[in-house]
């Protein structure tokens, strides 16, 4: 058995804390009477709360989470739905990454329907060579090429999320062993 390709970094922790800070900037500026954070759970969470921390507005924060794509179909649904109601009030949707744009053109077709004020996407990582159906996009922290990340809230199979950093992660390895790689992420 050939021993899975080491990760690489992509973006390392004081990058990524760059790259939050500028988009809390961002959404500061466009924002400055606050707004409510829509974070997609479960790869938001990092993200969402350093861009908490660094907005220099007060904002509202609430959580949705979507299934996995049901097999061979591509559609999701919400299973955790938001506990405020959006109507009339100003939209970030947060999330942790885009690639086909299928998930964030679902999520946000749910709550334009919900009449809001303003609405937004704000992704930390976005692959858009992985674009399928075009997909607007305010905030953008980085642009990513095509290869499986890992860490700050992206994980396989439970595990990684709490890295410090991205990663790009050996993914045949990891079907084989969802822990391939903790040796190499955790240690040292």
């Amino acid at each position: 058995m050939n021993q899975p390709a080491v990760p690489r970094v992509v973006i390392g922790e004081q990058e990524l804390r760059a790259g939050v800070r500028r988009l809390a900037a961002e959404v500061s500026a466009d924002h400055p009477g606050g707004m409510l954070l829509v974070a997609v759970l479960k790869g938001s969470v990092p993200f969402v709360a350093d861009l908490v921390r660094m907005l220099t507005v007060a904002p509202e924060v609430d959580f949705l989470a979507i299934s996995a794509y049901a097999p061979d179909t591509g559609r999701v649904k919400i299973v955790k739905d938001l506990d405020t109601d959006v109507y009339d009030r100003d939209v970030v949707l947060v999330e942790d990454i885009i690639d086909t744009g299928l998930t964030m053109n679902y999520v946000l077709g749910q709550l334009r329907r919900r009449h809001p004020r303003s609405l937004e996407a704000c992704a930390l990582l976005d692959k858009r060579v992985r674009r399928i159906v075009p997909t607007p996009v305010r905030y953008v922290g980085f642009v990513i090429p095509d290869e499986f990340v890992l860490g700050y809230g992206l994980d396989f199979s439970g595990l990684y999320r709490n890295l410090n950093r991205v990663v790009a992660g050996d993914l045949a390895a990891l079907r084989q062993d969802p822990g391939a790689h903790v040796q190499d992420l955790y240690s040292g």
